[in-house]
């Protein structure tokens, strides 16, 4: 019935992010004065359409897309942490009593979860943590579940295994960039403490929000807007296949028109994306403004991206580097991992599972 969530810290793992358009992987180790040490990272693109809507429909593409980026990753390690897509993940905070024994806790569980998942309990996996006294009742405890359909998992260990790998730990997506938010924190005025932050995730398909509030997460959602759209202009606009568009919009080489024409209004489009989903945010929540917005995802690497969001929203805006005060492996280029680390978000919170 349960599998790892929320377990602590484990042996060393290479965190593994399985995304729409690419496997990003990030091995940490311990640096210096209790500090991180960033070993090192890879991506590999993975085929279109073999990850739909978070789900896997080309297992053999992804295993392969796995095997490339642990080859280049070039690590002896093959324990793993994975993450689920936070839309295959339903969560419930729930009280119970404070001085219930886990064993009764556990029963407990899986009865709560009988009336809120609209599956067969032996379809899903499921898992808790106590979160500490609840604000409302001293004689209780928070205690968040947490459930996911089997197959989805699978889908992911099979991808992993076949490419010689042994996951060890499956987390949220939400939950490692909640994790990895807090090396990015340090990023911000008095790091970001009693401030509200909006992550920005964004994919290729979509975007992610992750509102954290003096550093816990308040608010999550997803908007239909993602990098995919920039790529695919691309395409259009200049005859190139998926592959060749994706290259060029991360390394240029494309006509002097593409910037006027297809990246300048991509930038506007997505900064009002952002403007709106800042709007959604402080119009159905009790917070009525945000601090700072950290943008993340592949779409972060596009230049002066901060610029045009900040403009648009008139909130101080900073793209997500979670390595920028870690130490870094001899083959690492400082630049380079600065251009990548906004897509790295999700793999480094998984690799920090492993590092003490």
């Amino acid at each position: 019935m349960k599998f790892d969530f929320f377990s602590e810290s484990t042996p060393p793992v290479i965190g593994v992010d399985i995304s729409t358009s690419a496997v990003k992987m990030v091995e940490l180790s311990s640096g210096a004065n209790g500090a991180y040490h960033l070993s090192g990272y890879s991506v590999a693109s993975v085929a279109k359409e073999a990850i739909v809507d978070g789900n896997i429909v080309g297992l053999e593409q992804v295993s392969d897309a796995v095997k490339l980026a642990w080859k280049l990753l070039g690590s002896k390690e093959k324990r793993t942490a994975l993450a689920l897509p936070s839309s295959a993940v339903i969560t419930k905070k729930v009280l119970m009593p404070a001085d219930m024994r886990e064993e009764d806790m556990e029963v407990q569980v899986e009865a709560e979860a009988n009336q809120y998942i609209p599956f067969p309990l032996e379809e899903v996996n499921i898992d808790f943590q106590e979160l500490g006294i609840s604000a409302s009742s001293p004689d209780e405890v928070d205690v968040l579940i947490a459930a996911a359909r089997k197959e989805k998992i699978e889908d992911r260990v099979a991808a992993a295994e076949d490419a010689g790998l042994k996951v060890t730990i499956m987390d949220v997506d939400t939950y490692a960039t909640e994790a990895a938010y807090h090396l990015v924190a340090s990023q911000l005025p008095n790091s970001g403490k009693e401030q509200t932050v909006m992550i920005v995730d964004m994919g290729a398909a979509m975007m992610h929000i992750n509102v954290m509030h003096d550093g816990d997460s308040v608010y999550v959602r997803e908007q239909a807007f993602g990098s995919g759209q920039l790529t695919q202009e691309i395409q259009r606009r200049f005859g190139l296949s998926a592959e060749e568009a994706e290259v060029a919009k991360r390394k240029g080489g494309l006509p002097d028109s593409y910037e006027a024409e297809v990246l300048q209004p991509f930038v506007q489009s997505l900064s009002t994306e952002v403007a709106r989903a800042l709007q959604f945010f402080t119009s159905s929540t009790q917070y009525n403004r945000v601090d700072h917005i950290v943008l993340a995802g592949g779409g972060a690497a596009i230049p002066a991206i901060d610029v045009a969001v900040q403009d648009r929203t008139q909130v101080n805006t900073v793209v997500a580097n979670p390595f920028h005060a870690m130490s870094l492996g001899s083959k690492i280029k400082q630049q380079q991992v600065a251009l990548d680390a906004p897509a790295l978000m999700v793999a480094c919170g998984l690799a920090m599972r492993g590092v003490d």
